[in-house]
């Protein structure tokens, strides 16, 4: 029996094809930076997909032997293909984990599980970010400091169009003065969601200890405590019932 967590990174990959600035800092895409350092921990099983893949790599068995689902996406929000979304929302509401990165916060599936906008405010300028730690016990935040800074970054914005997180992990300012709430938490059906912010293309973000860790720790709280299938079944009585004279009229088999 397989103990590891099964971790499926998907990428749309497209930006590190069209521009030398992004393809020079993840050569082999953000999806393979991020599976390489995850890969480090024993527990941990990697494989990635990306948006031209068939089904964008996330057809046939993928989802269903996945524990936790790492999604970055920003350029082609609006070509991930809606049956994909359906599958991933179902399996996220069965018990699979979830964590959204950077722009992902407009991606379909993050959308549809939160049932927002997902919208900010945002800048590509000469931003640092700075990320203070307001839960220094949750496990997502064992090894990170009181805060943190990246040296340079995109900036987001409040108002973020999120419903309120289950927990507020941490919370960024930018050099221009903005903040945001750059890490939160969610729980939707059985599963975890983790929205993490920082990770803009054009910037070696992934590759910075602090982010790294975050995430190898977010995986480990993200992943499954159940898995349960979705079903509204007909149930019989527990204990005998008044004798019904509509019995034969009424229905068994509902509408799901």
């Amino acid at each position: 029996m397989n103990t590891k967590i099964q971790v499926t990174v998907w990428n749309e990959f497209r930006h590190e094809k069209s521009n030398p600035k992004v393809a020079s800092i993840y050569p082999e895409g953000m999806h393979t930076t991020i599976a390489n350092f995850l890969g480090k921990e024993t527990d941990y099983e990697l494989r990635t997909a990306t948006l031209d893949e068939p089904e964008h790599g996330l057809g046939g068995e993928v989802l269903s032997h996945t524990d936790v689902l790492i999604w970055w996406g920003h350029m082609a929000h609006g070509e991930v293909s809606d049956a994909i979304v359906e599958k991933v929302k179902t399996r996220v509401l069965e018990g699979m984990g979830l964590i959204v990165l950077h722009s992902g916060h407009y991606a379909k599936i993050f959308k549809a599980l939160l049932g927002t906008t997902c919208s900010l405010k945002w800048r590509e300028s000469t931003d640092k970010e700075r990320l203070w730690n307001t839960m220094p016990s949750h496990p997502i935040l064992q090894g990170i400091g009181d805060y943190f800074e990246i040296p340079q970054e995109e900036m987001y914005g409040e108002p973020f169009g999120i419903p309120q997180p289950d927990e507020q992990l941490l919370i960024s300012w930018f050099t221009g003065g903005e903040v945001f709430r750059s890490g939160a938490t969610w729980t939707r059906g059985h599963g975890k969601i983790f929205y993490f912010r920082p990770g803009h293309e054009t910037y070696p973000t992934y590759h910075q200890a602090e982010v790294q860790k975050i995430i190898t720790n977010a995986v480990r709280w993200a992943r499954p405590s159940v898995c349960i299938p979705d079903n509204c079944p007909n149930s019989p009585a527990l204990e005998a019932l008044p004798e019904d004279p509509e019995a034969d009229n009424r229905p068994t088999i509902g509408h799901k």
